[in-house]
This record gives C-alpha cells, sequence and structure tokens, in this order.
C-alpha cells in the first residue's frame, strides 16, 4: 500500500502539501493541487484512517447496540441510522447482543475499544452491571432508542401511550367489546405503555379488559403464535386481539388458522409497527405505525449534530403513532 511519502515523492512535493491537498485544510495552488491529486489516483493512496483518528482524536464512527437485526422492525431503524451516518460521512459498527446481558456488556467494552464517537443503543432488557456500565459513560454522546428518559440521553420512540389509544378506539369504533391483547414483556416500557393507552381507550367506553385475554409474548412471530394458542385453549375466543407488535400478529395469524377460524370474520387483528411484510398478509394487517427508519435516521442526525456543532441532544422525542387501516379488521 502506497504512503503519503510515495505520494509527495511523485508529485514533487512535500509531505505537508499532500496532506493539506486530501483533507482539503488550506489552500493549494491549482497546479500543485492538479500534480497531487495526480500523483494520489497513480498510486492509488488511502489516507490512514487510524492517523486522522489520532490526530483528531474522532474516529467518525457510530456505535450501535441492538437486540436482534433481523426483527425486521429493528431492521429499519438500523438503515435508518446507516443513512444519517452515510450522509454525514460517519462510519456505523453494529453489535447484535441477542438481549443477552453478558453480551451487551461485552459488545459496549468492545465499541469503546474502537474509539466510538457516539452510542445508539436499542435492547428490551438491561440489566444492572449493563446500566452501570452506561451510566459511567455519561461523556459519550447516546441515544436510546423505545426508551424511558434516563440522565444525560436522548431517549427516542414514539408515543405508545397514544399508540396503544389508537389501536383501542379502533376496536371499539368497529363494535368490538369482548378483545385480547397479546403483549411485550411486562417490563418493556413501551409495552407498558400500550397496554396503558390501550386500557385508557376501552374505559372510555365503559369497557374493561379480561385478565384472561391478556397474555404475555416476547415480541417474536414465534411468541404470538404461542400466546394466541394459549390464549384460544384457556377461554372463549375473543372478537379481536390487538398484538404489540407486527412480529406477534404474524404469529397470531397462524394460530387463529389452526383453529379454523377466519381473519377478520371470526377474530379482528392490529398489530403495531406497520413493518413492510404487514401489508403483504393475508389478509392486510391493520397496524399502528410507528417510523421506524425516520427514528434511525433521527437517532443519528442528532448525535452527528452534536458532535460536528455541538447542537444540544433532547432528553426525550416522541414521534405521533398512526392507525394504517387494512383487511384484518372488520
Amino acid at each position: 500500500m502506497a504512503s503519503i511519502k510515495d505520494v509527495a515523492k511523485t508529485a514533487g512535493v512535500s509531505v505537508s502539501t499532500v496532506s493539506h491537498v486530501v483533507n482539503k485544510t488550506r489552500y493549494v495552488a491549482p497546479h500543485t493541487r492538479a500534480a497531487v491529486e495526480k500523483a494520489v489516483a497513480e498510486h492509488a493512496y488511502q489516507p490512514s484512517f487510524l492517523a486522522r483518528a489520532l490526530k483528531s482524536k474522532r474516529t467518525r464512527t457510530l456505535g450501535m447496540l441492538v437486540t436482534s437485526s433481523t426483527n425486521p422492525f429493528f431492521a429499519e431503524i438500523i438503515s435508518g441510522v446507516e443513512e444519517g451516518c452515510f450522509q454525514a460521512g460517519y462510519s456505523l459498527i453494529l453489535c447484535n447482543s441477542g438481549d443477552q446481558p453478558g453480551r451487551q456488556l461485552t459488545y459496549l467494552q468492545t465499541l469503546m475499544q474502537k474509539r466510538i464517537d457516539a452510542l445508539v443503543v436499542m435492547t428490551v432488557n438491561r440489566d444492572e452491571d449493563f446500566q452501570a456500565e452506561l451510566d459511567r459513560l455519561s461523556s459519550l454522546p447516546r441515544a436510546m432508542l423505545d426508551s424511558e428518559p434516563m440522565p444525560n440521553v436522548c431517549a427516542i420512540g414514539d408515543d405508545s401511550i397514544r399508540g396503544g389509544k389508537l389501536a383501542g378506539e379502533a376496536l371499539v369504533a368497529h363494535g368490538h367489546s369482548r378483545i385480547g391483547c397479546l403483549t411485550g414483556p411486562i417490563n418493556h416500557a413501551r409495552s407498558a405503555d400500550r397496554l396503558d393507552g390501550f386500557s385508557q381507550a376501552l374505559d372510555a367506553a365503559g369497557l374493561s379488559l379480561d385478565p384472561e385475554l391478556v397474555i404475555t409474548g416476547d415480541l417474536s412471530a414465534r411468541g404470538g403464535h404461542e400466546a394466541m394458542t394459549q390464549m384460544l385453549e384457556r377461554t372463549s375466543p375473543p372478537t379481536a386481539v390487538f398484538a404489540f407488535n407486527d412480529l406477534m400478529a404474524m404469529g397470531a395469524y397462524r394460530a387463529i388458522a389452526e383453529r379454523g377460524l377466519r381473519i377478520p370474520e371470526d377474530i379482528s387483528v392490529i398489530g403495531y409497527d406497520d413493518v413492510e411484510i404487514a401489508s403483504y398478509l393475508y389478509p392486510a394487517l391493520t397496524t399502528i405505525r410507528q417510523p421506524g427508519f425516520g427514528l434511525g435516521l433521527e437517532a443519528a442526525e442528532l448525535l452527528i449534530g452534536h458532535l460536528e456543532r455541538g447542537d444540544e441532544l433532547p432528553a426525550l422525542i416522541r414521534k405521533p403513532p398512526e392507525l394504517i387501516n387494512r383487511d384484518s379488521l372488520h
């Protein structure tokens, strides 16, 4: 690999002149600049990333910890973060923790060793050791997705209380009163918010949730299938089900079909997230849309704006969700 000295020798200039041309840090006469650029092309010279980082004390790199990049909604968020990084000339190091405490902590330490400039975290669960390590990194700009407000951290997500209300209001408007809920983990803040908003909508209509019809899942398609199967085996079927994400709704579709029931004629289904595949299910899934790509893009833009311009990081951002009415609601 060619060095900056090789380029300088070919162009007949000093190493510092090559550096100024490559990094655009000082005016260089047009004919000299042309000679340097020609030499750079001849040698296929690439500036040393490590040298730049050591000099500027910045790596222009964001780190991201996510539960799983295979979850379609998480994938949309990751895509948004990547886009924000690409637009600003930053790189992204992505780590899939599998929501395992040991891996979360190991990956966090690895990212710090890589000298990331800022961190994006999207995990369902955080144990005490991981949280303590996050708290210790108070000087590192951080954005938490799907999180409650934390000191010195930018928390970004949708207004899940409002989202739960939208789902409840839609089902009530269609005449449903016996409604099931397939929730996420009870300690997950967004799941608690969705259940709260949903309950508020039922209360306003003079209805209440039957505890037999509230089943906790793990926000996966398998979890949705297991929770829906459990609900159908435990009691008489509800006329409608609100699944707390689209993956659980997909699992519910299969469980409902296995019982010989039809959607929406026998059971209406509402999901949450509006991942791309939701519109291709049969029948197409009615769901609550939250802007996954937009959430990720905003996280990256806020962090990079803070790094580049000193923009203040807001403590909390809540995006309004939207009901997307398709064919699974009757």
